[in-house]
């Protein structure tokens, strides 16, 4: 993961096919595939050459999927049942780490100044 200056790391708005396979350590094939028969995966950007970006969502979706998939042994149409079903869940679970973190930043900026 790229740093800045004071070793603090940053993530890319977006992600490019090859970037996204060496992320979650498939072929960009698997993942060309797993975006035809995932709803999850319907709504990728493209940029005007026409290459798929994903986003951080995106590359959570990807990282879930290849689990159940590849390691709970889930058929696709059943990984694909589990991340509708488990969407809105996922999404709230997301708002509470993103809230959670900010107040880690917090804290730690607190103690730092103490």
């Amino acid at each position: 993961m790229p740093k800045l200056k004071d070793d603090t790391e940053f993530k890319k708005m977006f992600y490019k096919m090859g970037e996204a396979s060496k992320i979650i350590g498939v072929a960009p094939s698997l993942l060309r595939f797993w975006e035809k028969e995932f709803t999850c995966l319907k709504d990728l950007q493209k940029n005007r050459k026409g290459d798929r970006l994903y986003t951080e969502k995106n590359l959570e979706d990807l990282k879930t999927i290849h689990y159940i998939v590849k390691d709970k042994g889930y058929t696709l149409q059943g990984a694909n049942e589990y991340m509708e079903s488990h969407k809105q869940v996922k999404d709230k679970n997301h708002e509470i780490l993103k809230s959670l973190e900010k107040l880690k930043t917090f804290l730690e900026d607190i103690k730092q100044n103490l």
